[in-house]
């Protein structure tokens, strides 16, 4: 699938790592690296922005290695850009660590996976088909 791009950062245009991956790696695009005491967010820019196709959305989801070894997430995980967004892509990063952590230009701050999505319409009901599980929610299922 194509997608259209505008790239005014100073960095290569997000690609997939290996053969297989889902998501394509967002770099920070910053004139100055920021700080993130901990449990502080910060927006995070990235000089994308991106014209999808109807019918698709993108999901701005966390890296594991930033959260492993950092301790940085996406706070509003997943974060959606519709299709009809034509803004910068940006990235709210959270520092859920104990430590300061500082986000450098041009490092991989999160992914963006492409995904095909569809829209409802209610159906207005006063009664919802029986299941095996019913109205069971968190936990219901067991631990094991």
């Amino acid at each position: 699938m194509k997608v259209k791009v505008i790239n005014k950062s100073r960095h290569p245009l997000p690609q997939y790592e290996t053969d297989q991956a889902a998501g394509l790696d967002l770099r920070a695009n910053l004139d100055e690296k920021v700080v993130l005491k901990p449990l502080e967010r910060n927006l995070i820019k990235t000089g994308l922005f991106i014209e999808l196709p109807k019918g698709f959305e993108a999901q701005v989801r966390p890296r594991s290695g930033l959260a492993y070894k950092k301790g940085l997430s996406v706070l509003n995980s997943p974060g959606t850009i519709d299709a009809d967004y034509r803004g910068e892509i940006g990235v709210i990063l959270v520092n859920l660590s104990n430590e300061t952590v500082e986000v450098e230009d041009g490092e991989r701050v999160a992914q963006l996976v492409v995904a095909k999505h569809e829209r409802i319409i209610w159906e207005d009901t006063e009664v919802l088909e029986e299941t095996q599980r019913g109205a069971g929610g968190f936990g219901s299922t067991g631990g094991k």
